[in-house]
């Protein structure tokens, strides 16, 4: 091979590893994008009261462990408390801050932390921090939590 078409030859692949890199760099921009939409939705969601986020974000075989709990938490026990506390206390606000989110194929890893505002039934107006650590599963193209772990760091 000549010294000009081995030169042709090595741009060639050159731009082609690099393009095969930009495309999987902006893939992955792209879900964890879409990761992060998907957590700020299910606050969103909450802070209205919209409760259905349970079915439509969350996969049939869930488990989280919220730091309130004893115990890890399904799907239908997220509901039960989530309806429970719904009409115990009212969140008037809240902000994310994310800190990580590594995508890996169909399963991704959020870690952010949170301050919210709350207010319980015949109580003051309460502010909390915490953090949360989310995984999330690509399921019928749609992003979905199957487990998380975290709450209050009060």
């Amino acid at each position: 091979m000549t010294g000009k078409r081995r030169l042709i030859a090595l741009t060639t692949i050159s731009l082609i590893l690099g393009w095969g890199i930009s495309t999987a760099q902006q893939q992955a921009a792209s879900d964890q994008a879409a990761v992060w939409s998907v957590i700020e939705d299910q606050w969103e969601r909450n802070e209205r009261g919209d409760n259905k986020w349970i079915d439509e974000l969350l996969v049939a075989d869930f488990v989280g462990w919220p730091n309130e709990s004893p115990a890890p938490r399904t799907k239908s026990s997220v509901r039960m408390w989530d309806e429970f506390s719904s009409k115990q206390t009212e969140t008037l606000e809240h902000e994310l801050y994310p800190l990580s989110i590594v995508v890996h194929g169909d399963m991704a890893i959020a870690h952010y932390l949170y301050t919210s505002a709350t207010r319980q039934k015949g109580a003051e107006l309460k502010i909390s921090n915490g953090r949360y650590t989310d995984v999330l599963v690509r399921d019928d193209g749609v992003w979905k939590f199957i487990s998380w772990h975290g709450g209050d760091d009060d």
